[in-house]
């Protein structure tokens, strides 16, 4: 087992506290500052879309680091560039300038999701891990009272509608590139091995998708991004719409609750299983449109509290046990590649398509006066509502576990002559 002193423990906390609150601090209100500068619904959906775009490239760069270069300088360097281009982006109004300015700079950020996880493993116990990841949420919880100070800093209540979120993510960037120079030394590990693009890219995994469960899981994890991302890219343009001040801060209220729902998690998974631990996921997902489309109807602006309150539910209990299935169902010498493949097909595709459709829908709904907030809702409600009831018909938790060295399967047990990927019947 290895050993981990306080010192690493700290610093290794301190990654990933700044990883996440440099985007949040800039990412979250990036909407609404794109409504300021007079860009569509389309528009906004290209620029939001760098970062799905940027998930592209993960599992190159972790070949990178796996094969050549040791993990914290890799990190350093991203960081570093990701510093520069954000501050050049803040610069910019022009959509095309923009666009591949903020393009560039998520394909530097966006690999550092899984690069710092694997320093983090590579240099700490693996009970150890959750206690140091959940200071990634308190960083992104952070970055609303950074907002909230920033306003008073600078005094200017329309901080999240300026270009200054976007300075002060690259000044947290070019922090974050400085103490990643003070991480353990974390050495490639398979340094002066075969490269193999299938390897690089994920593909094996796609062999998974001859269970039917795992795929019906992978697509409505795919789908369940449209609804998403209504909120998680497009929700800073609807508090602007509605005319509050603070918007990082408000929304920032999910991630609050996030870091005590993930303590939840092993304990749902123990009594309920995978599969109805994801559903608490997907049922929160309808919560949370039906409190914005309720909200918008009857006029009840606390209902908007409640769709930000059940974020943590919805990441955790969706996101977070759907990792923790595909760590189940994955044969050992895939499962990097599984979970790259998931974040691929979620954080990836599922939130470029997700960006497209629902700026598309922006434009459709779109009135005189703003976008038709009501009908959005309304939409994005149903769309919720057909995934959570494809999700209970159609998946089984078919997973194997060992426990106490006897073989016990969650929920009731059914043979089927389905061959799972390691060759062992389900």
């Amino acid at each position: 087992m290895k050993r981990m002193s306080m010192n690493v423990r700290i610093r290794l906390s301190i990654m990933m506290f700044l990883q996440y609150m440099l985007f949040a601090v800039w990412y979250v209100p990036l909407a609404a500052y794109l409504g300021k500068l007079g860009m569509s619904g389309t528009q906004m959906a290209w620029i939001l879309s760098s970062m799905a775009l940027g998930c592209l490239v993960s599992p190159v760069i972790g070949m990178i680091a796996d094969r050549h270069f040791a993990s914290q300088n890799v990190l350093a360097a991203l960081n570093l560039l990701c510093a520069v281009l954000l501050f050049f982006a803040a610069q910019q109004t022009a959509l095309t300038v923009l666009f591949i300015t903020l393009l560039v700079a998520m394909l530097c950020y966006m690999p550092t999701w899984g690069l710092t996880s694997a320093i983090a493993m590579a240099n700490s116990p693996s009970e150890k891990f959750p206690q140091i990841r959940v200071f990634g949420s308190i960083g992104w919880v952070a970055s609303a009272v950074f907002s909230i100070v920033a306003v008073r800093l600078f005094k200017a209540q329309n901080f999240e509608v300026t270009n200054v979120p976007m300075l002060c993510g690259a000044a947290t960037s070019l922090l974050a590139a400085v103490l990643a120079l003070s991480l353990p030394n974390t050495p490639p590990a398979a340094r002066g091995k075969k490269a193999s693009i299938v390897d690089a890219l994920g593909l094996r995994a796609v062999s998974l998708m001859k269970s039917f469960n795992f795929t019906a899981f992978i697509i409505i994890s795919f789908l369940a991004m449209i609804p998403f991302v209504t909120y998680f890219n497009f929700g800073s343009a609807f508090f602007d719409a509605q005319g509050y001040t603070n918007i990082t801060a408000r929304m920032n209220i999910g991630q609050l609750g996030e870091i005590f729902f993930m303590l939840l998690i092993p304990v749902a998974i123990a009594r309920i299983g995978v599969k109805w631990s994801i559903c608490i996921g997907l049922v929160m997902l309808f919560v949370r449109y039906a409190a914005f489309l309720a909200g918008v109807a009857l006029a009840q602006a606390w209902l908007y509290y409640v769709a930000i309150g059940v974020h943590g539910l919805i990441f955790g209990f969706f996101f977070v046990a759907g990792q923790i299935y595909i760590d189940k169902k994955a044969p050992k010498d895939i499962q990097a590649q599984a979970q790259g493949f998931f974040f691929l097909a979620t954080f990836g595709l599922g939130n470029l398509t997700g960006n497209f459709i629902n700026g598309r829908l922006m434009e459709v709904y779109r009135l005189a006066d703003g976008v038709n907030w009501k009908a959005m809702w309304t939409v994005i409600t149903i769309i919720s509502a057909v995934l959570l009831a494809a999700f209970v018909v159609l998946f089984r938790d078919d997973t194997v576990s060992e426990a106490n060295g006897d073989l016990h399967q969650e929920g009731p047990v059914e043979i089927t002559g389905e061959e799972t990927p390691s060759g062992a019947t389900a």
